[in-house]
């Protein structure tokens, strides 16, 4: 029985999805719909605060291409260095598990043999699986179950920087389209629906792919954009009067 076991264990079930694959993919999904949340409460705050104090379209287009920039490259920027640091502490984790192999090979396996045993197999199965996956792949065995980490798939900088900016971008780009294109007399409130709808809809997919309930994720998402906006309004407002 521990036999076959150690063999279900270490045969791959090509029809399966791998666990941490699927998960890095769904956060990078979430991420990206968060990002696209933060450019349309940014850029909205950002025009809706100029259309209270002018109705001119120049100075409502001028103040929300530059939002848009500086938000994507701001949303760039931070996720670079976030994720190259990530980076790594992930290359310095696998440098020293490398290093401890090599220096420390009976060590390890029985380090790797007592994870499986705290999972539940039994010493003799645990033994098993620790000896075949060190004889397969030694690093990668103790990367996965010491540090949780693959190897052959780190964390990218650059591609967690060109996701966040065009997320950014994608969400900002809504309530620019929505307070430029309907005539003046009606910005302000088709920008205003517009977000909201937007709000409501990012709120009620984040929650859905962290797996939290989209009701309370929605309201909160929904009044702190609708407060974004009430506050930048009345500034513009009190700005354009006194201006």
């Amino acid at each position: 029985m521990s036999e076959e076991l150690a063999e279900h264990l270490l045969v791959p079930h090509e029809s399966e999805p791998h666990t941490g694959s699927l998960a890095s993919r769904l956060n990078w999904l979430r991420a990206g719909v968060l990002g696209a949340n933060d450019g349309i409460v940014s850029v909205a705050g950002i025009v809706i605060g100029v259309a209270a104090a002018t109705s001119e379209r120049t100075p409502i287009l001028t103040a929300g291409i530059a939002g848009l920039a500086a938000g994507a490259v701001s949303m760039a920027l931070g996720e670079y260095v976030s994720v190259s640091t990530q980076r790594d502490s992930e290359r310095a984790l696998l440098a020293t598990e490398c290093r401890e192999l090599t220096e420390e090979p009976e060590a390890e396996l029985a380090e790797l043999a007592a994870i499986y045993r705290a999972k539940g197999l039994t010493e003799a199965t645990a033994q098993t699986v620790a000896e075949e996956l060190t004889a397969h792949d030694a690093f990668a065995a103790h990367a996965e179950a010491e540090l949780g980490i693959d190897p052959d798939d780190l964390t990218n900088p650059w591609h967690a920087a060109l996701s966040s900016a065009v997320s950014f971008i994608l969400g900002a780009l809504l309530p620019l389209l929505a307070i430029l294109v309907p005539p003046a007399a009606d910005r302000l409130p088709v920008t205003f629906a517009a977000v909201m709808i937007a709000l409501i809809l990012t709120g009620n997919i984040s929650a859905r792919l962290g797996g939290a309930a989209p009701l309370p994720s929605t309201v909160r998402i929904a009044i702190g954009g609708a407060l974004a906006m009430a506050v930048t309004y009345c500034i513009g407002h009190l700005v354009g009067i006194a201006v």
